[in-house]
């Protein structure tokens, strides 16, 4: 009892220094979500602000889109897809001012005015290919038999420039007992190229008032960015990246200025400025985006090595820091009220951390996995936390109003002395002089300086040929072949153990089919291996090749063995070295 005692009064105790009221949580609402799949919006132009979640359900035909009103569910509709995105945007200024609801979901964005469905539009169509579409008019023409197909469209995938459609790659992933069914009944449809929305966000058309009018950004499968316009949905601007985007976050108005901003597969991010059709900046991240969000103007990401690192507009990187667990998402914290931006980040070890630049200010506890965050007016609360688990559940917090973060709150994350900038003193009489003194010497100095490292350079040589006539360790370079080798010879005799390190100097070429040969006297010594075959030399890697020597003098004397490097077919050697054998101590004394 004492324990249990104990344990609720640090609870207690937790709770009163916390930050954060816990409003609500309910590990069974069976939401199951991203945080690019969650928005805050007023539905109704009331002034109560609803959650609009695009779940993803359970199965592949349980995906809705779920509209939340404090801690009730207050509608539902069915999404024929999994949703990619959900955003709120204005699409006309009638009064009253009332937002609809964006679902990205496969190649469609649907909207919804009022909870109900009130527009589709479907991405435009890409190039096909040409030989493609040829070929499955000749099967449309039975001219062609279903192996045939198979076997030109397995030419085309590999040789075209322009990518095979859908209905082509089903065809070429199914079993030949099911080719042919699929071609009797997709052949005689038209062939369509369609790609699909990867992520989405909003941009103000021409005005930054919260209620002005908003442009949708779309990213997509094929590698580009789009714009739409929000009355006649047609597509307004048109820009192509290297990869295909994952997340996106957009700032100004499409008519003055704006820039976008693009994490993509490939590790990098783009950023674009207004009328650019290509990336003006480009930012390579150490592994993959987890989530992008812009705080002011510098832009924070989230990567898959436990690290959140922070850039400026430009490109230009301003801190990194570790995390301790793997990042699951993130998302920004506005405090308008106060003026107060920061990132939190969700972390696998159920913990949800807050960021202010590279400072750690607050840290929350949850009580599962977080994959979803999403902060704002919820209600009439201003500053809300709303976040869903990985098993499904609901948590929000509420900000308390007297709730100040500071960078001392937390004992995690960089010291607060290492932003104190260092007193440097002025210069003094000593440094003054020292500086005129090198402005009027410099030729001098200079000459001085050329002299020493020339008699740096003098002395490395003589040690240098000191050590190839001792032949204490023989080196061979050759400049026909990027080979090099080092000789060592072990052992007070009368057998010694002589190891030759080959190694290639090439960074892209391996060495290949080469061969050891050794000459000496064989009156004086005996090999067991005199010949044999090197292994495959690989770029950056020491291959340590070893052989036995057996001195059959006892007159005490030694000679020279020569190494030789040759190449199968080839007659000139590629390498060659002399060993001084040393003298046989063990022969000597006998």
């Amino acid at each position: 009892m004492a324990t249990a005692a104990s344990s609720s009064s640090t609870g207690e105790s937790t709770q009163a220094n916390s930050k954060w009221l816990d409003a609500h949580y309910d590990p069974v609402a069976n939401l199951y979500t991203f945080s690019s799949c969650v928005s805050l919006a007023d539905l109704h132009g009331d002034g109560e602000y609803k959650l609009v979640v695009g779940d993803l359900g359970t199965s592949w035909h349980d995906m809705k889109l779920k509209v939340y009103r404090g801690t009730d569910l207050l509608s539902e509709n069915a999404l024929p897809d999994l949703p990619a995105s959900v955003v709120a945007f204005l699409m006309e200024l009638h009064e009253p001012h009332t937002p609809a609801v964006a679902v990205a979901s496969g190649p469609f964005v649907y909207v919804y005015k009022n909870l109900r469905p009130y527009f589709k539009f479907t991405l435009p169509t890409l190039e096909t290919n040409p030989l493609e579409k040829d070929v499955w008019e000749q099967a449309k023409e039975d001219k062609i038999d279903t192996p045939t197909l198979k076997e030109m469209l397995e030419m085309i995938r590999e040789k075209a420039d322009i990518p095979l459609s859908v209905r082509s790659l089903r065809f070429l992933a199914l079993d030949p007992p099911e080719m042919d069914s699929f071609v009797n009944q997709y052949k005689m449809q038209p062939i369509k190229r369609q790609t699909v929305i990867t992520c989405m966000s909003t941009l103000k058309k021409n005005m930054a008032d919260e209620d002005a009018i908003s442009c949708l950004v779309l990213g997509t499968e094929s590698n580009e960015i789009l714009v739409l316009d929000p009355e006649a949905f047609t597509v307004l601007a048109r820009m192509t990246l290297p990869s295909v985007p994952a997340f996106l976050d957009v700032m100004g108005q499409f008519d003055v200025e704006y820039r976008l901003t693009a994490a993509c597969r490939n590790g990098c991010v783009y950023i674009f400025r207004r009328d650019s059709k290509k990336p003006k900046y480009c930012v390579e991240l150490s592994s993959q985006p987890v989530g992008l969000v812009r705080v002011q103007k510098n832009i924070v990401t989230a990567c898959s090595d436990q690290t959140l690192q922070g850039y400026t507009q430009k490109g230009k990187k301003l801190w990194t820091i570790l995390l301790p667990a793997t990042p699951m998402t993130m998302s920004l914290m506005d405090q308008k009220s106060r003026g107060f931006q920061a990132v939190l980040v969700a972390l696998a070890n159920m913990e949800v951390h807050l960021y202010q630049d590279k400072s750690l200010v607050n840290v929350i506890q949850t009580q599962e996995v977080v994959t979803s965050i999403c902060f704002g007016r919820y209600g009439r609360e201003d500053n809300t936390l709303v976040m869903t688990t990985k098993g499904g559940g609901l948590i929000i917090k509420i900000l308390k109003r007297t709730a100040v973060f500071d960078k001392g709150d937390a004992s995690v994350g960089a010291p607060i002395a290492q932003s104190i900038k260092l007193s440097v003193p002025k210069k003094t009489k000593l440094y003054v002089d020292q500086t005129l003194r090198e402005r009027e010497c410099s030729v001098a100095m200079h000459q001085v300086f050329q002299m020493e490292l020339n008699c740096l350079r003098l002395l490395a040589t003589r040690t240098y040929a000191q050590a190839l006539e001792s032949s204490l360790t023989p080196i061979a370079e050759t400049l026909q072949e990027p080979l090099k080798m080092n000789a060592v010879v072990q052992g007070i005799g009368p057998t010694f153990k002589l190891t030759l390190h080959l190694q290639t100097t090439s960074a892209t070429r391996p060495a290949i089919n080469l061969f050891i040969s050794f000459r000496y006297d064989e009156g004086l010594y005996y090999m067991a291996r005199p010949f044999f075959k090197a292994p495959m030399l690989v770029p950056g890697l020491n291959y340590p090749l070893e052989t036995f020597v057996e001195c059959l003098s006892g007159k005490g004397i030694s000679d020279i063995i020569k190494v030789f490097v040759l190449r199968e077919g080839e007659s000139a050697p590629l390498l060659m070295a002399h060993i001084n054998m040393p003298i046989s101590e063990g022969l000597a004394a006998a």
